[in-house]
């Protein structure tokens, strides 16, 4: 019977697991996002979230750090000082903590390790390589995305060219979806290096444990450079220790001793502490050791943790199930409010489809100097509409935007060309369009609310996102992916 219960209890899984595994599901609580192929667009998205956890995601309800702090570098001021705040505070309070127990990518990586296979010791060789996510953060976050951004085109290039993450929540997340298959045709030789790259990392995890958190994640290197300052963690207390090693001898990262900036405060080392020198960080952070109550028997401690034990199990429950049942419903509202109605007689349905009436909305003119004062329905120019959305920090977007400006010079007098800019980060639009657009033919305008027009037209998350539309106001052709200027000027010639 001893036996059983031992093996049973393998099968439990601990503290740290079932907390990486709420986190996980509390920040991919938009379950409805898998289920209808879009990704999420409301206000929380301009939160970033501790983990690496892709924006792109169709459950995520919060920005990627990393993803974040690149294409801060090419808005203003004040998204880069909000994003650097956002960062800053994680690695104060927690430091590497955060990969231990909050970030989803690492809870992945620990359970592809679980697989029973020949497993790869640390060692000297794989400690030098724990410095190379040091350079791909230097490199990869920093350098590249701010040399770009000095030119005026944002390019997040760890997110872009390496992040396993990105492809596998964002990428496989809405290419499994049957209403995503027309982003088929956008996949090229970028997409199989990321694919590639992410299966190479998935596998290496099976053998190696937290291969990517170890070897390659920026934001690991970045959390663990404040180790030593964190409010959380674990610490060791100099005077119990023997110097027995037995605590980073346990240990399966590349740490030469605890609370480094290899540690991931697992917490692990401390059941294996013959003197119990190793403590967690923060437990008298906010209390006082003279405002500490009387020790307690053995019985009330016993009750006392069980109560508190309960109370924070039903919390941490309800606050998940309020987060399920939020974003379940999130966007309903909105949808019908952005929707244009029938016509009095009936006669009309309007939609998002190819063949229905353009639905309407009216959104502010944005010029070089700023947000107008003027608006605009771009269904209702009563020429050909071209309607792109897009964005500042979009490579694909920025990039075909001069194709969109070519046709709105061409077709000056029959064809009206509208770019709405997201209106998450629209801080950056009118400097973008002073140095680039100051004299184009095409109306800038900023979506609504929690991007309310895009979702609208059928919008899946992802941009650029182009809709054509005849002079009638009817929907010709839709386009879920970058466009050269030949497709887009056979969209125009079709709508005449």
């Amino acid at each position: 019977m001893k036996k059983f219960w031992l093996k049973l209890k393998t099968f439990i899984p601990t503290k740290r697991k079932l907390a990486q595994l709420y986190f996980a599901l509390l920040f991919n609580a938009n379950i409805k996002g898998f289920i209808s192929g879009n990704i999420y667009q409301g206000t929380t998205k301009q939160m970033c979230v501790p983990g690496i956890n892709c924006y792109s995601c169709p459950g995520a309800i919060g920005a990627c750090p990393l993803g974040s702090l690149q294409g801060s570098f090419s808005a203003d001021k004040s998204t880069l000082f909000y994003v650097g705040g956002i960062l800053l505070l994680y690695s104060v309070i927690f430091g590497r903590m955060i990969c231990g127990w909050l970030c989803p990518f690492g809870f992945i990586q620990e359970l592809l390790y679980k697989i029973k296979t020949p497993k790869l010791k640390k060692s000297r060789i794989t400690w030098l390589l724990s410095f190379l996510k040091y350079v791909i953060l230097i490199f990869f976050v920093f350098i590249v995305p701010i040399i770009y951004a000095l030119r005026d085109t944002p390019l997040p290039a760890f997110c872009k060219y390496i992040c396993p993450a990105g492809t596998l929540e964002g990428g496989i997340g809405l290419l499994a979806n049957k209403v995503n298959e027309s982003y088929f045709s956008m996949l090229g030789p970028l997409f199989t290096w990321k694919f590639a790259l992410m299966v190479s990392i998935i596998v290496a995890c099976i053998f190696i444990f937290r291969m990517f958190c170890r070897f390659i994640c920026p934001l690991g290197a970045l959390y663990g450079l404040f180790n030593k300052i964190s409010f959380f963690g674990v610490k060791v207390e100099d005077e119990k220790c023997v110097d027995c090693n037995k605590c980073t001898a346990h240990c399966n990262m590349d740490v030469k001793k605890v609370g480094d900036a290899e540690c991931i405060a697992c917490g692990e080392c401390i059941d294996v502490c013959p003197t119990k020198a190793i403590v967690w960080k923060g437990s008298q952070i906010f209390i006082r050791k003279s405002e500490l109550p009387e020790v307690q028997t053995a019985p009330e401690k016993s009750k006392k943790k069980t109560v508190v034990r309960a109370v924070s199990c039903f919390a941490a429950v309800a606050v998940l199930i309020a987060a399920f049942a939020f974003y379940w419903s999130d966007g309903k509202e909105k949808q019908e409010q952005s929707s244009y109605p029938t016509d009095e007689s009936g006669n009309i349905e309007y939609g998002n489809e190819k063949g229905d009436y353009c639905y309407g909305a009216e959104l502010e003119i944005i010029t070089a100097e700023g947000i107008a004062e003027g608006r605009l329905d771009p269904s209702k120019t009563g020429r050909i509409t071209v309607i792109n959305f897009w964005g500042t920090w979009c490579t694909p977007c920025v990039n075909e935007l001069p194709y969109f400006d070519r046709i709105a010079s061409e077709y000056s007098d029959t064809v009206s060309v509208v770019a709405i800019h997201t209106n998450m980060v629209s801080e950056t639009a009118p400097e973008y369009i002073g140095n680039y657009y100051k004299n184009s033919k095409i109306t800038f305008l900023r979506d609504s609310e929690n991007e309310g027009y895009y979702a609208t037209l059928g919008g899946r998350g992802t941009y650029p996102y182009t809709v054509v539309i005849n002079a009638e106001g009817k929907i010709t052709e839709i386009f879920f992916e970058a466009l050269e200027y030949e497709d887009l000027k056979a969209a125009v010639d079709a709508a005449k």
